[in-house]
């Protein structure tokens, strides 16, 4: 059984506010594969966070393959206690927003073999944070421009 990492994380300034997701694809051998920094708009830290995690299986799933990833393993690493939670059946999902978000993952989730969900601390997810700023950054400069 192939095994993935995922290193994901979202985040808004201003909470709602502009928003963007960060994700690192590696491999087992902790070699990265693919890494995802994208601007969504305005939104909450937590959807950011869903739409994070996402958009990173989805990537997988692109790159890999439907008959690989239904064989693999993954390791969902991310600094958001309350989508790790959520995913692992520990806290229920309240905020109607971020149903829909959580039923797209739990179902997105079945097309592959395993995928494990982990709270890691905000200094082990420094890659995925830095994949975030740079979007938010970037988005910043743009519109500074006009």
């Amino acid at each position: 059984m192939k095994t993935f990492i995922i290193r994901t994380d979202g985040g808004a300034r201003g909470n709602p506010g502009p928003a963007a997701i960060g994700a690192v694809i590696e491999n087992a051998q902790g070699k990265i594969l693919k890494e995802i920094s994208e601007y969504i708009g305005e939104t909450t830290n937590n959807e950011a966070e869903y739409r994070a995690a996402i958009a990173a299986l989805k990537k997988l799933k692109a790159l890999a393959g439907k008959a690989e990833v239904k064989k693999s393993q993954v390791r969902m690493l991310a600094d958001s206690e309350l989508l790790v939670k959520q995913m692992n059946g520990q806290y229920k999902i309240e905020n109607a927003g971020i149903q829909k978000f959580f039923l797209e993952l739990w179902n997105l989730k079945l097309d592959f073999g395993e995928v494990r969900f982990q709270a890691v601390p905000r200094e082990q997810n420094k890659a995925a944070d830095r994949l975030v700023n740079q979007a938010l950054d970037s988005r910043a400069k743009t519109q500074k421009l006009f």
